[in-house]
């Protein structure tokens, strides 16, 4: 008996396996293996089997029939070298994440085009439990970094997952002060996307420089006031180490930033610090003044003329 249309594949190269593992009906993808002339690796355009959707969206049933296929490589990357486990980890699939490890098959370090690992994505995604999972079962390097070496502590720092950030801490391999390409340490991404919670963890931790900028020599504190972050600005302006009047190379201060883009509650702060400078000039000769009056920034101005004043007066 022939059976037509078993395994033929849709104008996205899924076959009916592929819709079968992706959707969870795990009855029939174990009647769908049964046939010869199914193949159960077949991909489809994305380069993605049925046993990397069957993972992705955490069908553990599914998973299990799939890797008991002898033409099955649960390792087996999609186009763009995430792999079911990596897949599984980014959605927080912890139950399929556990089969896979347990299959002995896979590389828990092995790396998409990216450079990224299956625990970078985790760290990403807030996913502690796979973290854990992966750091304690898998055998994952904590500390691996992707090809701007940023590290998983990088990514879970930037968006402000601190649980995942406590678990990485623990681990003695990692470096809480680990630097990518553009110089940027996971200090550096907390403060500039505003994540307080993270930004006291790592100052918590030995070796961690609150005051270190980047490669255009812009700090914590000069990102944290450009985007108007005021907990954190205040965070930091309470560490000694740290330079409330660093200018990065355009010459611009944080007072620069956090004036041009009318921030007045971190102008506030910086200003009501001696060391900060309200007069001082950037590359292109522009003064915190000047800038919010370019911008229009009325409140911020008035801060600025405040400050002028009582430096005046106090001569």
């Amino acid at each position: 008996m022939e059976c037509y249309g078993i395994d033929l594949r849709d104008f996205l190269g899924h076959t009916p396996l592929s819709w079968a593992a992706r959707n969870g009906n795990w009855v029939v993808v174990k009647m769908l293996v049964g046939h010869e002339v199914i193949n159960p690796e077949n991909s489809d355009k994305y380069g993605r089997t049925p046993l990397w959707h069957a993972a992705d969206r955490g069908h553990e049933n599914v998973v299990i029939i799939l890797l008991g296929q002898e033409m099955v490589s649960p390792d087996k990357p999609d186009n763009n070298g995430q792999t079911p486990l990596a897949s599984a980890a980014r959605n927080g699939r912890e139950g399929v994440v556990q089969i896979l490890l347990g299959c002995g098959k896979v590389n828990p370090n092995k790396i998409d085009k990216y450079g990224r690992t299956p625990l970078s994505h985790a760290a990403s995604n807030a996913q502690v439990k796979v973290v854990k999972t992966l750091l304690q079962r898998g055998g994952a390097g904590p500390d691996k970094a992707d090809k701007g070496n940023r590290t998983p502590l990088s990514y879970a720092a930037q968006y402000g997952h601190d649980g995942v950030v406590k678990v990485l801490l623990w681990w003695q391999e990692v470096n809480p002060a680990e630097p990518d390409i553009c110089g940027r340490t996971p200090l550096w991404y907390a403060a500039s996307s505003g994540r307080e919670k993270v930004v006291k963890l790592l100052l918590g931790w030995e070796g961690v420089d609150p005051n270190k900028p980047d490669n255009a020599g812009q700090t914590p504190l000069t990102l944290a006031a450009w985007n108007g972050h005021e907990l954190v600005v205040e965070i930091l302006l309470g560490r000694e180490e740290v330079d409330p009047d660093m200018p990065d190379k355009y010459g611009r201060t944080p007072l620069s930033y956090a004036t041009r883009h009318g921030h007045d509650g971190a102008v506030k702060m910086l200003l009501g610090r001696e060391e900060v400078n309200p007069n001082k000039p950037d590359n292109h000769g522009q003064t915190p003044l000047a800038s919010a009056a370019r911008w229009g920034h009325q409140t911020v101005g008035a801060l600025l003329q405040a400050r002028q004043a009582a430096t005046y007066s106090a001569i």
